[in-house]
């Protein structure tokens, strides 16, 4: 009888290790809040926000709308509707997910303060609202250490301000693509290769449709220097490209956030 006990516990104890997570943090609710922005690509339809953000246990402020760009981004900053007082305290990083095919890095001069520009923003100047939004937002978590009812006063950095900058889903979009990584490589930011860890790439087309293989993933397309791509992903948490680009997010944002205690 006391092997038999002997033995079910060991069973037991051999079910509840197998049990845990392989990710410690994966097991965690609400250890970081991360706030994104974006267009179509980006918007909570899509899934691949949530998914990553369950995986990383963060909770995910999805303010991305379909149809808008950067510029949009820069002016709901502007007018205090991107995020409260009250989540620029709790967000730990703000991504930005403005994939539309232009030049975000620097194709025509910069102000040298966020407040030196003229609000609203059109589209005519997509690397000007890019340098808009990460100013603001750098500056706003660096004055809140003069804010008495912020949690980061008369600390000596502020809040530490994380700002995360994302590829397209895949590598069609050069111009994009490239000029973001060198906007990241300016500031010192992260960035999440999608295109890089997709899966597939421009340079070889799929060896039985002959094609992009971007399209097999997407039920539109678009015309990139002559040739088709896919553009938009299946959306849905359960579709692949979705989750493949959580797991993607995922990784990122473990490189750069540790586990809280």
């Amino acid at each position: 009888m006391k092997r038999i006990e002997t033995l079910t516990l060991s069973v037991l104890l051999l079910t509840f290790l197998t049990a845990l997570p392989a990710h410690p943090q994966e097991d965690s609710e609400n250890q970081y809040t991360f706030l994104l922005t974006g267009a179509s690509f980006a918007s909570p339809n899509n899934g691949w926000f949530e998914v990553g953000c369950r995986l990383t246990g963060a909770t995910p402020l999805n303010r991305a709308v379909g149809g808008e760009a950067i510029a949009d981004a820069a002016n709901r900053m502007a007018e205090g509707t991107l995020y409260s007082k009250e989540e620029l305290e709790e967000i730990d990083a703000l991504v930005i997910m403005q994939v539309h095919d232009r030049d975000v890095w620097g194709s025509s001069p910069l102000k040298e303060d966020y407040t030196d520009y003229n609000i609203p923003f059109d589209r005519g100047n997509y690397a000007a609202a890019f340098d808009y939004v990460i100013k603001r937002y750098l500056t706003e978590c660096y004055n809140l250490k003069f804010d008495e009812n912020s949690k980061y006063y008369n600390t000596r950095m502020g809040k530490p301000a994380v700002i995360v900058l994302c590829t397209d889903w895949h590598d069609g979009r050069v111009t994009y693509n490239t000029s973001v990584r060198k906007l990241a490589e300016k500031w010192g930011f992260p960035v999440v290769e999608f295109d890089k860890y997709i899966g597939f790439s421009r340079n070889s087309v799929h060896p039985v449709t002959r094609q992009q293989t971007s399209l097999l993933f997407t039920g539109d397309n678009q015309q990139i220097a002559g040739e088709k791509f896919g553009w938009h992903p299946e959306n849905g948490q359960d579709s692949y490209i979705q989750r493949r680009m959580g797991a993607i997010f995922a990784d990122t944002m473990r490189k750069i956030f540790p586990i809280k205690d």
